[in-house]
């Protein structure tokens, strides 16, 4: 090997994760031989990468792998050190606590500066929630839009959810948003208490779980029917309107 192979960057492998508790199975094997294959990981909570990799069957005792964390608390002038194994010519992964890696994730931080050093970014297929709801919402997947996390305060979460309301009404736009699951059951009666009658609104929780649940209904109906149990649940709102006439075809 010359020297310049040898100082030649690894590449980032954008790692997808269970989206529930005993999820594996959504996960498609050639995933799951580049986890064997990796030595680095960089991850939004150690503890959570551990259970992953361990349930993978890996053919190294846990012990051989680095994990170092990536989370809202990680300083942007501690990404580069995050990266100067690949640098060094070292492959890593990057997974976020569940999902696709960088997508409502502080890996996206991670990946631009990657990009920026010319590091090869490799994304991995795997399940993520904003597309698995937006798939059996029934709603425009033509045009959507995902908002990530709406404000905690009442008085402008109201105003969040006319302006997006106003938006889907007048574009057709999947407007997709997600909460604290905690949270889940005052944004639902926000939800309700804010949006026209006519206003459809699909909630999916436990995506993948044995207790998945995805439902569209108006909001009038929605008042009408109990809520699936959602209070401590992951959680995806979608809101928008009835879809008239067929969209373009596309290989989405």
């Amino acid at each position: 090997m010359d020297s310049t192979s040898a100082t030649r960057p690894g590449k980032l492998y954008l790692i997808p994760t269970p989206l529930s508790e005993n999820g594996l199975h959504t996960i498609p094997p050639y995933v799951v031989q580049i986890i064997h294959a990796l030595r680095y990981f960089i991850v939004e909570r150690a503890k959570t990468a551990r259970h992953f990799i361990k349930s993978t069957n890996p053919p190294y005792p846990i012990s051989a792998v680095e994990i170092v964390e990536l989370n809202e608390h990680t300083l942007p002038h501690e990404l580069r050190d995050l990266l100067t194994p690949v640098l060094s010519g070292a492959d890593a992964g990057l997974a976020s606590e569940a999902g696709c890696p960088g997508v409502a994730d502080p890996g996206a931080a991670l990946v631009a500066l990657a990009h920026q050093l010319k590091i090869e970014i490799v994304p991995l297929v795997g399940p993520s929630s904003i597309l698995l709801a937006l798939m059996a919402s029934g709603l425009n997947g033509q045009q959507f839009c995902f908002l990530g996390y709406l404000s905690a305060k009442k008085d402008e979460l109201d105003k969040e959810l006319k302006k997006l309301e106003q938006a889907a009404r007048k574009s057709g736009q999947t407007q997709i948003f997600i909460e604290t699951p905690y949270r889940n059951h005052f944004m639902a009666q926000q939800i309700f208490q804010t949006l026209a009658s006519d206003t459809l609104l699909c909630i999916a929780v436990d995506l993948t779980a044995p207790a998945e649940s995805v439902q569209t209904k108006s909001i009038i109906q929605w008042k009408k029917s109990p809520l699936p149990d959602i209070n401590k649940h992951p959680a995806i709102f979608l809101v928008g309107f009835e879809k008239r006439g067929p969209g373009k075809p596309g290989n989405e």
